[in-house]
This record gives C-alpha cells, structure tokens and sequence, in this order.
C-alpha cells in the first residue's frame, strides 16, 4: 500500500484537492505494481518551485512538477534487501500556480492538471523519463492509461 504524506505550503488546497490527489496516486502505484512505498507530495508557489529549480537543476524559471526520486543508487552504495521496511520513493514537488496556469492554458480543470502532474511525478519517482523519444512515449503513454482509467481525460488539442 503507498502511504502518502502531504504538504500544502501555500495554504490554499482544499480537502477534496488532496483526496484526488491521493486516489490518484493511489491508483498509479496499483498499476505500476508499487506495493508498500511511501512517497511525499508538497504544493508550493511558482516562486517557491523556481527557488528549487535554480539550486538543483542550474534553471532560474519556474516549472510545473520536480520528482526527487530516493531510490536512484548512487556510485558505491549498497541496496539493502529483505527488509520489511516500505520503500521510500521520494518526493513530487508540484507549483500550484503553474497547474492552475496550464490547466487555463491546455481548456481543461484544475483537477486534471493536478492528476497529470501527480502522476508525472510519480512516474519519474519510479524511473520513467523523456529524455528522448522513445522514452517520452512509453512514459506519456503510461500517464494517460492511468489517467484515462480513472476517468480523466484530456482535451484533444493539448501535450501532442
């Protein structure tokens, strides 16, 4: 089971806001086969976000999702195994202004573009990349058939 802990560091979601989210997220982690993880979601401002994208990925803009994935082995670490601990995923950091931006932008609802960020960001947590084509289209593609399984769906004009 994934547990989930959130953190609203703009003060301005609503209870049902989060609950999506978390079913959402919840539904992701049941596709992709997670078992017992955790994983930590924080909401913050666009300037908050391009604070964190400037110190960590050299960009002093503002973006829409940044995944901090915890299980990416580094040169000379060790994985520990058999233990019964959940595993620790890592965090999605998601701009609430960019979502609100893109969701006017993209013709569709906040909450749309709040279950696609989330689970862009989950995905990245559990190695799924766009660095090339190839990639890109196995991960969008994989973000679509957990969203549209739920219900979600998008505009025809929008992310081609």
């Amino acid at each position: 089971m994934l547990s989930i802990d959130f953190l609203d560091e703009t003060d301005s979601l609503k209870e049902g806001d989060l609950q999506f989210v978390e079913k959402v997220l919840m539904h992701a982690a049941d596709v992709e086969e997670v078992g017992n993880a955790e994983v930590s979601v924080t909401f913050v401002t666009n300037e908050m976000i391009r604070d964190i994208n400037k110190e960590y990925r050299g960009k002093n803009e503002p973006t829409d999702v940044i995944s901090f994935a915890m299980e990416e082995m580094g040169e000379g670490e060790l994985e520990i195994v058999g233990t019964d601990a959940p595993r620790t995923l890592g965090d999605i950091i998601i701009s609430l202004d960019r979502t609100k931006e893109q969701a006017a932008d993209y013709g569709h609802s906040f909450e749309r573009e709040l279950g696609f960020l989330a689970v862009h960001g989950f995905l990245h947590l559990l190695g799924y990349d766009h660095m090339n084509k190839e990639d890109e289209k196995k991960m969008f593609s994989r973000q679509e058939e957990i969203l549209s399984s739920l219900g979600i769906t998008r505009n025809q004009h929008e992310r081609e």
